[in-house]
């Protein structure tokens, strides 16, 4: 279960719960409404947001964070380090936006005990290349919720698994193409390599189905 921090269904809790993995984002703002369960937290590890959330202790200690297995760094150092130089001409405001805070996450992450991943670049470089090829308009970078489901998706350890979506609602800061990544999503689904969240009614779940 890969749930991002938009709206989610009703009775959205207990189904994602029921999941065997997993992964919240970033502040995992609609912890509670869309369940506690948390095995991944993926997270922006570059710019004012990670360096947002380091500093902030209701982050680090938040139910959320304490209970992830795991913290993944959806951006890749070498990556954002090849991007600087061009966004430095391009969009001269995000002057912080490849500041890179891996480390400082990767002993966050040792001190609490918990396993660390950062994303290939390779990831992120196969998802500029599938939203090419759905007209994406002009955009800084991908989103994290694209990067994590292209890795999972990746991933051979989850071949078999099936990978569903709550909380994406491909909406938010305009650097990111969200027209171009729901086309892309879509077509994951029309592929039966994805599927999204569907509602239960109450009674069903009252009565174990």
């Amino acid at each position: 279960m890969i749930v991002g921090n938009g709206p989610v269904a009703d009775n959205a809790a207990a189904l994602i719960d029921a999941a065997d993995l997993v992964i919240r984002f970033n502040g995992s703002r609609n912890f509670g409404v869309a369940g506690q369960r948390t095995d991944v937290v993926a997270l922006c590890n570059t710019g004012r947001p990670a360096a947002a959330m380091l500093a902030d202790p209701v982050w680090r200690d938040s139910e959320a964070v304490r209970a992830a297995s795991e913290i993944w760094s959806v951006r890749h150092p070498q990556k954002f380090a090849e991007l600087q130089a061009a966004l430095a001409v391009s969009h001269p405001e995000l002057d912080d936006f490849c500041d890179d805070y891996t480390q400082e996450f990767a002993a966050f992450a040792a001190a609490r005990g918990k396993g660390y991943r950062v994303i290939s670049p390779a990831v992120h470089e196969a998802v500029d290349a599938a939203l090419a090829e759905h007209q994406a308009e002009a955009y800084v970078v991908p989103s994290s919720g694209m990067v994590v489901v292209a890795a999972v998706l990746s991933d051979t350890a989850h071949a078999n698994d099936n990978v569903v979506l709550a909380g994406f609602s491909h909406v938010g800061w305009d650097g990111h193409p969200f027209e171009a990544e729901k086309r892309l999503i879509e077509s994951y689904i029309a592929a039966g390599r994805l599927t999204r969240l569907q509602p239960v009614s109450a009674s069903s779940l009252s009565q174990g189905a």
